[in-house]
């Protein structure tokens, strides 16, 4: 065996000689991403090593990697297999959650869980009443038969009598959670989670007040196994214990988060009694360990529609192991529970007036309200937005480029200040929609030529960084001298295909909704932006791009993690989860796959508004 030590956590691994870089990463719990699988195409799985044999580089590393950047030890996890200790350091990615965290609020509703408590003073038993310590406690709770579990029936009569008769019991609809010693009605608490695809969100909620007392998030572990949905439903399907290693995967992922928040209040896991889920419907699927292989190709068919509520022990969740675990319903095969989230949240449901709802993520779901109806579809945006498929994209993270502003020369904020690492999506949509606005790139989404025609007249600092490239031009965001990875940062002619393509089917499913209900663009009363990404990007750049319609900036609102929003309101309201179980029934799903005119539609959006 050899050991494997990654940096800055300090995670180590025994593995098998042999054992590449990425899999040691997965098997350690190190959050690496592997868009495409470990591959070796995406260039994403970057890695510096500190201490190990040298090898030689691959040649998927000549193409990602600088000289310079070799020489310093950079290498691809995916790429690198070993053969003696190694210690390797990964690269932070705190920024990308504590920015995702930040946008989160309290729930606007009033709480009404489903979680209830009741002190009890039970009468001692005598020669005259013999009645088993289970009847003493039901006849005197609201529900005449409760289920019970086993595990709290076996604890029962040692509970009573350490109580001296005063207990209280926990009841979750109808079932009995616990029986506690003493008055424990002052203390009940639940968790919500939205599972990403990138990123796992958690909330501890206070059930008596809805109070939000704590939040945290992480890297969703499965992109070990591919940035997208498909990616991950094919390791599933094709290979043995595939759908374990996911599952395993994204509860191991929520536990981490719990234990975080319980650490940070002092509470302790047996007194959290419930927890309520969000996420698309193959994370959703995966969360639960169902099979989601029939997501994948047409008619693209999910093993369940309706809520889901098992024990926690079940799932092998940090909480109360009677606890009640709710996974919210989901719409269709592409559209699942995280868009439940999103209608209960902006009250999608109740509007009257036109209203568009659009959570930009590796995928992209749109809701529609109008005249009463409710219609949601999703298009295929792909992981552009999160800086996949771009030649130098990132996360959201310290070193990212996330603002860009071109005059004379170009000028770029990164987050945390730093020397930039790459481009994140805010960033990536800033710099086209200046570059289109200075005439270096055109609305067909070539750049121009900077030898004639616009091109040659443009100022000299902006025309020595457009260049030629391996793929056509080039323009340079930051020079070797000033980029953290030694080598130019660059926006590539692919990276705009990209960008374009993600745009594009955004704009399209648009389109077809309105055509759905009737309507125009200009009927539209707002656009509300949910999801980290909506909250950042420039909603001028936005427009600028044709990735939303044109409006006036002032009807477009972001309005935060609503999909995690969604899942708290439903965990302490039982009105709003009675709402979100009604959903699918309510919301008119279109598929975009069967209509003939998505594709003449998504065609035309592909150019950038001139």
């Amino acid at each position: 065996m050899v050991k494997i030590t990654f940096l800055p956590s300090r995670k180590e691994i025994d593995v098998d000689p042999g054992t590449n870089l990425l899999q040691a990463a997965a098997l350690a719990g190190v959050p690496l991403e592997g868009i495409c699988g470990g591959k070796g195409t995406c260039g994403k799985c970057r890695v510096r090593i500190v201490a190990g044999e040298a090898v030689l580089p691959s040649p998927a590393e000549l193409k990602f990697f600088s000289r310079e950047e070799l020489t310093g030890g950079s290498a691809l996890a995916c790429q690198k297999n070993v053969n003696r200790n190694t210690t390797v350091k990964t690269e932070n990615q705190a920024n990308v959650d504590d920015r995702k965290t930040a946008l989160q609020g309290q729930p606007a509703v009033p709480a009404m869980p489903y979680v209830e408590k009741y002190h009890l003073k039970l009468k001692h038993p005598t020669v005259d009443d013999q009645s088993p310590d289970l009847e003493r406690l039901l006849v005197q709770l609201p529900l005449p038969e409760p289920e019970i579990n086993l595990s709290e029936l076996a604890k029962l009569p040692r509970v009573i009598r350490s109580a001296a008769y005063a207990v209280t019991a926990v009841l979750s609809g109808r079932h009995l959670i616990a029986v506690e010693p003493g008055d424990t009605t002052h203390r009940s608490y639940g968790l919500a989670f939205d599972i990403g695809t990138t990123t796992i969100m958690g909330s501890l909620l206070d059930l008596n007040s809805g109070a939000v007392l704590a939040v945290g998030a992480t890297t969703n572990p499965q992109s070990i196994y591919g940035a997208d949905v498909i990616s991950r439903i094919t390791h599933a399907a094709q290979n043995g214990g595939g759908l374990q290693q996911l599952q395993e995967k994204v509860i191991s992922a929520a536990n981490a988060i719990t234990g975080e928040l319980l650490a940070a209040t002092g509470i302790g896991e047996d007194e959290v009694y419930e927890a309520v889920v969000v996420g698309n419907t193959t994370m959703s699927h995966l969360f639960l360990g169902i099979d989601p292989t029939y997501l994948a190709p047409a008619p693209f068919i999910p093993a369940y529609r309706q809520p889901v509520t098992v024990k926690a022990s079940e799932l092998n969740l940090s909480m109360h192991p009677s606890g009640r675990v709710t996974v919210l319903p989901n719409i269709a095969g592409y559209v699942g529970s995280d868009t439940v989230g999103v209608i209960l949240a902006a009250d999608l449901d109740r509007r009257r007036d036109t209203c568009l709802a659009i959570d930009i993520g590796t995928n992209g779901e749109l809701v529609l309200t109008a005249a009463g109806r409710v219609l949601t579809c999703s298009t295929a945006a792909g992981p552009a937005f999160e800086g996949a498929q771009i030649r130098h994209g990132m996360r959201a993270a310290a070193g990212a480029v996330e603002a860009v502003t071109v005059n004379e020369d170009v000028q770029l904020k990164v987050i945390g200040g730093t020397a930039p690492r790459g481009i994140c999506g805010s960033g990536l949509i800033d710099a086209v929609a200046e570059l289109l606005a200075a005439g270096i790139i055109e609305p067909s989404g070539r750049f121009t030529d900077p030898e004639s025609g616009a091109g040659a007249s443009l100022p000299p600092r902006l025309r020595e960084r457009l260049r030629r490239g391996q793929g056509g031009y080039e323009f340079v965001l930051a020079w070797g001298k000033e980029y953290a990875g030694g080598a130019d940062l660059v926006l590539t002619q692919p990276d705009l295909r990209e960008l374009q393509l993600a745009k594009g089917a955004i704009y399209a499913g648009i389109k077809i909704l309105l055509k759905e209900a009737g309507l125009e663009l200009a009927a539209l009363d707002a656009v509300l932006l949910a999801g980290a990404f909506g909250n950042y990007i420039r909603k001028e750049s936005a427009l600028a791009i044709g990735l939303l319609p044109a409006l006036p900036p002032e009807r477009i609102v972001p309005v935060g993690n609503a999909a995690g929003d969604g899942a708290r309101m439903a965990l302490i309201a039982r009105p709003v989860r009675e709402r979100a179980f009604a959903l699918p029934e309510r919301v008119e799903h279109v598929e975009l796959s069967t209509r003939p005119d998505f594709q003449k539609e998504f065609i035309s959006a592909l150019a950038f508004p001139k």
